[in-house]
């Protein structure tokens, strides 16, 4: 597959699918806490996201490698991310694949 048939979508889903809550083995896009991924005709990305929990020590830490990683990628102009816990993450928002990966099946 050449370059430019991979969408922006699809790199900016990829290089989330690099990002990890320290605490779990799992990335943050199969943990399930990217809710949303929007990207503007300019290329500006907004990405709605929560944590496993409000008080996650590692929220600044997560949120940060999320804009760098993205506003690195070619085509990307920045990125906002807008943390929500509205409605609030559960296990059932994990892929099967991080379900089985953390032993819940």
């Amino acid at each position: 597959m050449s370059n430019e048939s991979v969408s922006l979508r699809d790199k900016v889903e990829e290089v989330l699918h690099t990002i990890y809550d320290p605490e779990i083995p799992v990335n943050i896009f199969d943990l399930g806490l990217v809710y949303e991924v929007s990207i503007g005709d300019r290329g500006e990305v907004k990405i709605t996201m929560t944590l496993t929990a409000p008080a996650c020590p590692a929220a600044g830490e997560i949120i940060h490698d999320v804009q760098q990683k993205v506003e690195a990628l070619d085509g990307v102009l920045d990125c906002h991310v807008n943390l929500t816990f509205d409605p609030p993450w559960t296990k059932e928002m994990m892929t099967e694949e991080a379900k089985l990966e953390l032993g819940f099946l």
